[in-house]
């Protein structure tokens, strides 16, 4: 099969398209042939030598990927081959074939293409997973996102629209402003020209979110402290600016606040199988209702993963990048 490769740490132009054999699924597990896979942060820190694959995981990146079941191992009665999934996977998406964990295979919501889906699992597990259950979002509270117009930001604005969550947002770009909006945001915050904190406490009376959901670390966390309300509840899941910070305790013990976070990619199997069990519960009737839908701002060949890695660090895209993955002629 076709697979993409990092030759060395570096830059995108180390991504190389070779040869490699199909994969075996082990017990427990799918063969699926890819479709589609998406392409995420994660991607781009592995390629640079800053996060590798888990012990046992395949060095070909990609995380989520959508396709056809085309066998199982030991143990395995669903999916069934040829049944259309996505599925959030360890490693492996970049190429024709990836194994996955049967109990990580989702169906493909009614009406979406392959490409739709297989932008879906990485952002949904992740926002499910950090959101509303480490975040505790419930209806009726406020959630602030920074990096509003990224996949995880667009998930995270028509999820928790749909359920009930008033939904603020940071972006970098007028444009990024309009199109969180036009997707349920109620306000986007234009952090270049204005102060989140400010705007956050204006926009709920001055008591502060409820929720935040950041990716930024560094000079943030102080000013997310800020921006919470009182039993506020910080959830962090990257540290773009920095993972080392200097808080203020007696701003935490006195409004008791919450922070929290996690990784998703090294979490057992068992784990990651009851997130996707509670997605196909809370959140597929969602999507094939039309109350959301995936946000897919580019699609790229295999052969061009390099390109499509590039667009992602420009940040110049709103929701998911895509690969599409075509047997070759």
């Amino acid at each position: 099969m076709r697979a993409v490769e990092i030759t060395t740490p570096g830059g995108a132009g180390v991504l190389h398209l070779a040869e490699r054999p199909v994969p075996r699924p082990a017990a427990g597990e799918v063969l699926i042939r890819v479709a589609a896979a998406g392409v995420n942060r994660p991607d781009i820190l592995q390629r640079q030598g800053l996060y590798p694959a888990p012990p046992g995981v395949t060095d070909i990146p990609g995380l989520e990927v959508a396709g056809h079941v085309v066998a199982l191992g030991a143990g395995v009665s669903a999916p069934r081959p040829g049944d259309a999934v996505c599925a959030l996977i360890a490693g492996g998406g970049y190429a024709e074939h990836a194994v996955a964990p049967a109990p990580q295979c989702l169906p493909v919501p009614a009406g979406l293409t392959l490409a739709e889906a297989a932008s879906l699992p990485e952002t949904y597990f992740t926002v499910w997973a950090n959101v509303f259950e480490r975040g505790r979002l419930r209806a009726g509270e406020s959630l602030l996102v920074h990096g509003g117009a990224s996949g995880i930001g667009v998930t995270c604005v028509q999820l928790a629209r749909a359920r009930g969550a008033r939904v603020f947002v940071t972006v970098g770009t007028r444009g990024k402003c309009a199109a969180c909006e036009r997707l349920g945001a109620e306000r986007a915050i234009h952090h270049p020209t204005e102060d989140f904190v400010a705007v956050a406490r204006a926009l709920t009376g001055g008591k502060g979110v409820d929720v935040i959901l950041d990716m930024v670390g560094g000079d943030y966390t102080p000013r997310n402290l800020q921006a919470l309300a009182v039993e506020g509840r910080l959830v962090q899941i990257a540290y773009q600016r920095g993972a080392r910070v200097e808080i203020d305790w007696p701003t935490i013990m006195q409004r008791r606040l919450t922070l929290t976070g996690s990784t998703l990619r090294a979490q057992p199997v068992a784990e990651k199988s009851r997130i996707a069990a509670e997605l196909r519960r809370e959140v597929w009737p969602l999507i094939e209702n039309g109350d959301m839908k995936p946000v897919v701002f580019a699609t790229f060949p295999l052969a061009a993963a390099a390109d499509a890695q590039r667009l992602m660090e420009s940040s110049a895209h709103v929701g998911k990048i895509v690969l599409s993955v075509e047997p070759q002629a």
